[in-house]
C-alpha cells in the first residue's frame, strides 16, 4: 500500500511540473487559465491521496473547499471572457 500511495504522489508530481510549465508558457489567456485550474485538481487529488495516507478525514473538508473555490474562479473567467475581458488568441 505504501508503495501505491508514494508512486501516486510522483506521478501526481510529475503531472504538477508539467502543468506548471504550460502555465508559465502559454500561449494564450485561455491555455493558461486551463492550466491553473488543472494545478487546482491535482492539488485536491494529492490532497485526497493524503488523507488515505494519514486515514484523517479532515482532510477532505480542504479538498472539498479547494474544490469549490478552483470551480468559483472558474465561473469567474468564464464571465470575464464572455463580457470580452482580455484576450490574446
Amino acid at each position: 500500500m505504501n508503495l501505491v500511495l508514494t508512486l501516486t504522489f510522483l506521478i501526481m508530481s510529475l503531472a504538477m511540473v508539467v502543468v506548471f510549465i504550460r502555465l508559465v508558457k502559454g500561449p494564450s489567456l485561455p491555455d493558461r487559465v486551463v492550466a491553473l485550474e488543472l494545478i487546482a485538481s491535482i492539488m485536491v487529488g494529492m490532497i485526497g491521496v493524503h488523507a488515505i495516507y494519514t486515514q484523517s478525514s479532515s482532510f477532505i473538508d480542504v479538498a472539498v473547499v479547494m474544490a469549490l473555490t478552483a470551480f468559483l474562479a472558474a465561473i469567474g473567467f468564464a464571465r470575464f471572457v464572455e463580457k470580452g475581458g482580455q484576450r490574446d488568441d
